[in-house]
């Protein structure tokens, strides 16, 4: 019989463990949170110091009698969820609901799931931190309040149903604001010169940089062909070359939002996905008979890397590829303000665990994302790449042109994580050498609009911003889609109808809320609970006060719309009206509900295929977006986009 009792979130975690472990543990998983507050009602006691009521989850009743089932015989009882806010509520949350009757619990912290880290952890348990549960404590009861009390709000200007939060909210209005921006930019074009210039056998393109003391950039293209005449027939000589060593350094290792960016960036991964993936690498595969952790905890904001894992990597790199391959010292990356030193950054288990000597035991997009864990963090370690730029300047009376060229020197941390960009080398020029021009060519250049947000860019702003943390990145993007807020395409974001209108109405009654740097301001305020330099109901003490003001003051403001349209009701002939649900607009009997009718909002767009009905926005069952036919089922034309047009023009049928 065991003599101990382990509670860990994750039943793979708990397989883990007990390989590692031994049969003198029994694990056992409570998946997740087993108590939390009631979604039906504030459950919050403002007036008791905002005391907040748990109540056990819907459907978690069976897996609190089994552990305290598992609990009742054994002695001591060792609490090793995760070492986040998040997991230090779950355990005291669990700790709290078991017999305590002669019972020793621990608190057991590891971040890495292998035979040494667990067994370090289990020599030396400790207690619960009362600070991180409170600072837990603390974001739960703020965003339940923020959240309960502005959606009514919602539900009484546009539709029941809908949600608002503190972060949420403000990651929708970084969406919004950016279509704004978009749908505002006028484009301009202008015009530069480049050329084809040849040095002995070798052939080279330079830019016009000057064109009569001025810079060569042309409003229209004649100006830009008339240059090109003038120059086409002049003599050009070297004027200088300048050659410059410039060293690269590599990417510190992988923090959450770090990894999120790259698994975007690389493999189009979503934030929800990429963290997904990565919970399986932490908490375990089985490996040529061996179950084991392969990566490091995957929620954190730091770079720090333990001793041992340091020492490991520097004998790989030297003996994989040679000592001129370990920098002089080790690299000082620069943390964000906050970043927990605790934790370490992502970083594979062993470094010995080569990605192609373990990809046959994982899935495809667990192998990719180990190799892009594995990679980064060696190449952290390695020696500066050493590049050689070359600038050449070429002139005649009166236009100057510049050539640039590049070469590696030294490959350095690129042995490992690649070159991206090829290398572009000049022939060997010297002051007063005469090239000859060979042609020249109009290059036209129009500015765009910025880009729409996608998982990466998004995440990085919510981290520049300093509004979330790590934990709370891919959840809070997942909820825009789940809203119907947003919609991705072609892994960019747009936001909906609904998303605009829901961001407006909140910009405007809650400013504060809303603004950026409130939100981070209140993951400073979070921050300063964990670390024990502030009680957590000074939070809510001091937010609540002004916010209930601006909800009072809302109720009596926000009047829900109503917007007829020059159309009647074809079964009772009372004017139609447009009414919001979570999936859009569409038009409903102003006579509702003594009237039921309603209809769909068409695009004026035909049928591409029928050349009959209009296009219509839809959605699946998943949520995704597109457009059909308004004679389906009799034609089932469908797109993602609006054929030779990017927006909608929306008309009653």
């Amino acid at each position: 019989m065991s003599k101990y009792l382990v509670i860990v979130e994750s039943p793979t975690k708990a397989r883990t463990i007990f390989a590692l472990l031994g049969k003198d543990y029994e694990i056992i998983s409570s998946m997740g949170h087993i108590v939390d507050l009631p979604s039906k009602r504030l459950s919050v006691d403002v007036d008791e110091g905002f005391k907040p009521h748990y109540r056990v989850i819907p459907g978690k009743e069976k897996i609190l009698t089994q552990l305290k089932k598992k609990a009742k015989n054994k002695e001591i009882i060792y609490l090793a969820t995760d070492p986040d806010r998040e997991g230090e509520a779950i355990s005291w949350h669990i700790k709290a609901k078991l017999p305590q009757d002669s019972k020793t619990f621990y608190r057991v912290i590891f971040h890495e799931i292998t035979r040494e880290a667990l067994r370090d952890a289990f020599a030396n348990p400790g207690t619960l931190n009362t600070n991180k549960v409170n600072a837990q404590i603390a974001r739960r009861v703020l965003d339940r309040i923020v959240g309960y009390l502005l959606s009514p709000l919602l539900w009484r200007k546009v539709v029941r149903g809908l949600s608002a939060g503190r972060v949420q909210s403000v990651a929708l209005k970084f969406i919004v604001e950016r279509e704004k921006e978009i749908q505002r930019f006028i484009p301009k074009t202008t015009y530069r010169i480049e050329a084809q210039f040849k040095a002995g056998q070798d052939v080279f393109t330079a830019k016009l940089e000057r064109y009569r003391e001025d810079k060569a950039v042309f409003e229209t293209k004649d100006e830009a062909e008339k240059c090109i005449e003038e120059i086409k027939s002049a003599a050009f000589c070297v004027k200088e070359v300048t050659k410059k060593q410039t060293l690269r350094r590599p990417l510190p290792p992988h923090t959450t939002s770090l990894l999120q960016q790259d698994g975007f960036n690389k493999f189009r991964f979503s934030s929800q996905k990429t963290m997904l993936i990565a919970q399986r690498l932490y908490e375990g595969a089985d490996i040529k008979d061996t179950r084991v952790g392969l990566i490091t905890y995957m929620r954190t904001d730091s770079f720090s890397v333990a001793p041992k894992a340091k020492k490991e990597v520097k004998g790989f790199i030297k003996k994989t590829f040679g000592q001129e391959y370990l920098p002089e010292k080790e690299y000082r990356f620069k943390e964000k303000k906050g970043a927990q030193a605790a934790h370490e950054a992502i970083r594979p288990t062993s470094v010995q665990r080569e990605p192609t000597n373990i990809k046959d035991f994982l899935a495809t997009d667990e192998a990719k994302l180990y190799e892009l864990i594995w990679r980064r963090f060696v190449a952290s370690f390695m020696r500066e790449a050493l590049f050689e730029n070359t600038k050449v300047i070429l002139s005649s009376q009166s236009a100057e042109f510049i050539a640039e060229g590049k070469r590696m020197v030294f490959e350095g941390y690129l042995k490992v994580l690649g070159r991206t960009e090829e290398e572009k080398v000049l022939p060997l020029l010297a002051k007063g050498d005469e090239p000859i021009l060979l042609d020249c060519q109009v290059v036209e250049q129009t500015t765009k609009p910025p880009p729409r947000f996608n998982d990466a860019s998004l995440v990085r702003l919510l981290e520049e911003k300093g509004i979330g943390r790590p934990s709370t990145y891919a959840p809070t993007i997942s909820t825009l889609f789940i809203r119907n807020y947003a919609r991705r395409e072609k892994s960019v974001f747009f936001p909906t109808e609904l998303g605009i209108k829901v961001s407006d109405l909140l910009v405007e009654h809650f400013p504060e809320v809303m603004n950026e740097d409130f939100t981070a301001l209140m993951e400073e305020r979070l921050d300063a609970v964990e670390e024990g330099n502030l009680e957590w109901q000074k939070i809510l003490e001091e937010f609540y006060p002004s916010f209930k003001k601006q909800i009072d003051k809302a109720k009596e403001v926000i009047q829900k719309e109503v917007q007829f349209v020059d159309k009647t009701c074809p079964q009772c002939n009372n004017p139609l009206v447009i009414k919001w649900s979570r999936k859009g607009r569409f038009l409903s009997c102003s006579n509702f509900p003594q009237c039921r009718y309603a209809e769909s909002i068409t695009t004026d767009i035909q049928c591409p295929d029928c050349k009959e009905g209009k296009l219509i926005e839809r959605r699946n069952k998943r949520g995704q977006f597109f457009y059909g036919c308004t004679r389906f089922p009799q034609c089932h034309y469908t797109s993602r986009t609006l054929p030779n047009n990017d927006t909608k023009e929306e008309t009653q049928r």
